[in-house]
């Protein structure tokens, strides 16, 4: 489950990888920093998040508020993209989203910002009732069996993406004669935009989804998260696979989960998608 490990420890794990290697590449001669590195670091970074985002999304919109049926190249993909996200167990995050819509806002809420926007960022995370993770999997997803396998071995897959995969990559490049500066650069780059975006989900969301904000930071924050956090709409009307009308570019270019899900419709991997009447 998500932790200080992964709040934290990993991005500053990043920070130091990436500051490391700009600071050997200043200071040994044999190492090469190229100018192109710069934009290949920003665009890995833009992906990662997006690639994070593909797996709130779909979580959120489809698994926690049945805005429609996820078939199963869509639902391994999500589980993947969770994983890559630091995301925890499928069951705690539904089950505190759920209380946190039964309570929003008030005593009950597990991340109420009018109670402290600290806690509402990251101190529901971090110091957590050993009692809530024993709750079991809500009853609409016990009957997606890749779901139910692929959060009962959250860990060990987890394990597999964010430390197995990459050091074979760092094998291969070794062995190949490549640039282990250019991976580092590379793998670093992806653990800050792990960072970036899970921070831009708790804060943005938690606790200023729930404020009153400027439209302009509403839309910074919403290319952050992939459209979740537009907030303002969701506790009256959650089940919805857009966020924003589905016509006019700015809006499916900024709620790029509601795209994506869109789309997973026309590829046949999510059926029954329910969209608020605001936004059809």
């Amino acid at each position: 489950m998500p932790s200080l490990f992964s709040a934290f420890i990993y991005p500053a794990l990043g920070i130091a990888l990436l500051t490391t290697m700009v600071v050997l590449g200043f200071a040994l001669t044999h190492i090469e920093l190229k100018l192109w590195y710069l934009p290949l670091s920003l665009g890995v970074i833009a992906l990662t998040i997006f690639v994070c985002n593909a797996g709130i999304g779909p979580l959120h919109r489809l698994m926690q508020h049945r805005a429609g049926e996820m078939r199963w190249p869509a639902q391994v993909l999500t589980m993947i993209n969770l994983m890559i996200a630091m995301q925890g167990n499928v069951k705690d995050w539904v089950n505190y989203h759920s209380q946190h819509h039964r309570f929003a806002d008030g005593p009950g809420d597990p991340h109420n910002p009018f109670e402290s926007k600290r806690w509402a960022w990251v101190g529901w995370i971090l110091f957590r009732d050993p009692k809530d993770v024993m709750r079991p999997m809500p009853i609409w997803l016990k009957n997606h069996p890749i779901i139910v396998w692929m959060d009962g071995f959250y860990n060990s897959i987890s394990l597999v993406i964010h430390l197995l995969i990459p050091a074979v990559i760092y094998l291969i490049v070794w062995a190949a004669g490549g640039s282990l500066v250019l991976t580092a650069i590379i793998h670093a780059s992806v653990v800050i935009g792990r960072a970036i975006q899970f921070h831009a989900t708790t804060y943005g969301i938690n606790v200023l989804g729930h404020l009153k904000t400027p439209a302009w930071a509403d839309h910074a924050m919403a290319l952050l998260t992939g459209g979740e956090a537009f907030h303002d709409h969701h506790h009256d009307e959650p089940v919805s696979a857009l966020h924003r009308p589905r016509k006019g570019l700015w809006n499916r270019i900024v709620d790029y989960n509601g795209t994506m899900l869109l789309l997973y419709e026309k590829l046949g991997w999510v059926k029954g998608l329910k969209i608020a009447p605001r936004f059809a």
